[in-house]
């Protein structure tokens, strides 16, 4: 029987996984979007857009279409997701594999400051900068509405759901984005305060380059833990044999899909 693998996606990580899948004869892939862009590009294999319901609805789903593995490959910071797949496999039994590229790491001349929330970073910008770079997605920037003495350049890839600052310049770009240009924006829109997520990743980590070439202080907000039991895998290579050998089961014996218990948890 051909094994079915689902993937949480959105991500570049998750679309490369999704072509590699799909290239694989017998191999059913199945991604799974949230719905948050408007105009997501095209993605080999099947395609599903929206919630299910939370982890009852996942688990069902997840037994209703036969899904021999779940890959998360989600956003760093989408931990409801991750905590709603981790419960969700373990009730369906099915495989769950995490796949995260790995976070930033400070380097010399870097100031970061590192913070466990946007509230903690909008707590801490008042004593930082006056004239902030805000690049945490168009989500969650209510935590910046308060701020009403500072000003802000907001770069999102779609218009943000208000409330907003009350000061905010609105750049609407997609990464990647090269040291160059990220140097002259801070320059031209006088920033002296940059604030981002640690996604990891290149296509967005020339902002950090560039506040460090300028002496910027950079407060980072930390990711989410993951779910207790979880470990997530670093790079594509390392996520595909490990999913290999959880899908080795089905290959061999079509009848046996899933085992019970802890073994089948994968880190």
């Amino acid at each position: 029987m051909s094994p079915h693998v689902l993937i949480l996606g959105g991500t570049t990580e998750a679309r490369r996984l999704a072509v590699t899948l799909a290239a694989r004869p017998g191999t059913r892939v199945t991604t799974s979007l949230a719905g948050r862009v408007t105009r997501p590009g095209a993605l080999d294999g099947e395609v599903r857009v929206g919630g299910f319901g939370g982890p009852d609805g996942l688990a069902a789903w997840l037994r209703e279409e036969s899904v021999d593995a779940v890959v998360d490959a989600t956003h760093p910071f989408a931990a409801t997701i991750t905590a709603n797949a981790a419960t969700a496999t373990a009730a369906a039994r099915v495989p769950l594999l995490v796949l995260r590229r790995p976070g930033w790491r400070p380097g010399p001349g870097d100031r970061w400051h590192p913070v466990p929330s946007l509230e903690a970073a909008a707590a801490l910008l008042p004593a930082l900068g006056r004239r902030v770079f805000l690049t945490t997605g168009r989500l969650g920037l209510v935590a910046f509405a308060g701020l009403t003495e500072l000003s802000f350049v907001v770069r999102s890839v779609e218009p943000p759901e208000p409330p907003l600052p009350p000061h905010t310049d609105l750049l609407l770009a997609r990464g990647p984005f090269t040291v160059a240009d990220e140097t002259a924006l801070l320059r031209e829109h006088r920033v002296d305060v940059l604030v981002t997520k640690d996604s990891g990743g290149a296509a967005t980590s020339a902002k950090l380059t560039a506040a460090r070439d300028l002496g910027l202080p950079v407060v980072v907000v930390r990711r989410p833990a993951l779910p207790e039991g979880i470990t997530a895998l670093p790079d594509l290579a390392e996520l595909l044999d490990r999913l290999d050998e959880a899908l080795a089961p089905t290959r061999r014996a079509p009848g046996a899909r899933r085992g019970s218990g802890a073994a089948d948890r994968c880190p």
